[in-house]
């Protein structure tokens, strides 16, 4: 019998794709789906980044570039952390790959040796625990209820550490609740982390510029812990930019030099006009932007105050990206006559049958109690979305 690797067997495959094509295949059969469960902005990638890579194309940018990315890329990711994040950074400390989801996986596979574990917030970004298991290494669950504002404590990092952990993983703002990390949030983590050498963080800052709550908090910031942390971060959010995949990290040196060494192993550098696309966009107006997140900020109001009208469902507010993680578990156990609600997941399958939305259940988030929604569609979506969640949990006793 023909069997695929352990290391492949011990992954779940993505929650959110599946719910994607699950949606897809509903539309394909003619039903009116609206789908919430892929985090992706509706924009269009502004007109001057296209430019540039119609450019790019023009002038034959179609060869092998860097395993790293190009130098003038590299240039700009570190331009813009000094300008924007006030964080020095030399081009060598700075490593571009296929999207922020490689350059995730890069830092893991560099760092975390079999047995290694790593502290994950629950509730997480689908992919971080397999990625860790990918490495061979232990997840290890740390639990921010809504209560918390998904917000682990420094109390409860401190009684997670061991001597085996080697990683945190922490994203703000956070896919998937939309959760940010103040300044004075992080120095907390951070004075913990101090106590501890091994251990290095991974700061996943891609929703770095979608933030209603002022500028964004980085622990690079912290000039005592710096030298343990590795910045993750891209184009595909800010920019409109998701099938570009361009991300990239910014970390110590030798750090850099590991994860160049795995990617020049199996990709290579990142593709050659999406790097010259990525280079103007962070190299040019902002004004695209700060237009988009404002656009998300007014569906962010809107989505709560709708999500808050919905009897059984606790809703806080989120402060960035663009995910709604409202607690649904006052709906398990009850029924339609046809369908009854165990858990998130039966719940995210009943919005999609029944309410013709697509939704993802908690469990796949370490969150069993909530499900998520992305508001990064119209207005109009948004509104029939809720009106449609609303009628079809009307139904359930």
């Amino acid at each position: 019998m023909q069997t695929l690797s352990d290391r492949l067997n011990r992954l779940s495959p993505s929650a959110t794709l599946a719910m994607s094509q699950k949606s897809s295949e509903l539309k394909a059969q003619g039903i009116d789906i609206i789908n919430l469960s892929v985090g992706e902005p509706d924009f269009n990638t502004p007109d001057h980044i296209k430019a540039a890579a119609i450019k790019a194309v023009e002038e034959n940018y179609s060869r092998y570039s860097p395993v790293p990315g190009y130098p003038e890329l590299k240039n700009a990711i570190a331009n813009k952390l000094k300008n924007e994040n006030g964080l020095d950074y030399k081009p060598s400390q700075i490593l571009c790959s296929n999207g922020a989801k490689q350059s995730v996986c890069n830092a893991i596979m560099a760092l975390v040796n079999a047995g290694d574990e790593v502290i994950i917030p629950a509730p997480y970004w689908v992919s971080y625990p397999q990625m860790v298991l990918l490495a061979e290494g232990t997840p290890v669950f740390v639990e921010a209820p809504i209560e918390q504002d998904f917000k682990i404590t420094p109390q409860q990092l401190e009684a997670a550490i061991t001597p085996k952990t080697r990683a945190l993983i922490l994203c703000s703002p956070s896919n998937p609740t939309g959760s940010v990390y103040s300044k004075e949030e992080l120095e907390g983590l951070k004075n913990v982390l101090l106590k501890h050498e091994r251990v290095i963080v991974i700061a996943d800052e891609i929703y770095e510029h979608i933030n209603y709550v002022g500028k964004h908090a980085s622990m690079a910031e912290f000039d005592d812990i710096k030298d343990r942390v590795v910045i993750i971060n891209g184009v595909s959010k800010a920019y409109a930019m998701t099938g570009w995949r361009i991300g990239f990290i910014a970390a110590p040196e030798w750090i850099v030099k590991g994860c160049n060494k795995l990617q020049g192993q199996y990709t290579s550098g990142p593709c050659s006009v999406s790097q010259k696309a990525a280079e103007a966009a962070f190299a040019g107006d902002q004004q695209c932007v700060e237009d988009m997140r404002q656009a998300f900020e007014r569906r962010r109001n809107l989505v709560v105050s709708l999500a808050k009208e919905i009897p059984g469902l606790e809703v806080n507010e989120p402060q960035g990206a663009f995910y709604l993680f409202p607690k649904c578990s006052s709906y398990f156990g009850k029924t339609d006559g046809e369908r009854t609600i165990n858990n998130s997941t039966d719940f995210a399958m009943y919005l999609l049958e029944v309410g013709h939305v697509a939704a993802v259940g908690g469990d796949a988030f370490g969150s069993p109690e909530c499900f998520r929604i992305s508001y990064a569609t119209s207005d109009e979506n948004i509104v029939e979305s809720m009106k449609r969640i609303k009628e079809a949990l009307a139904r359930l006793k």
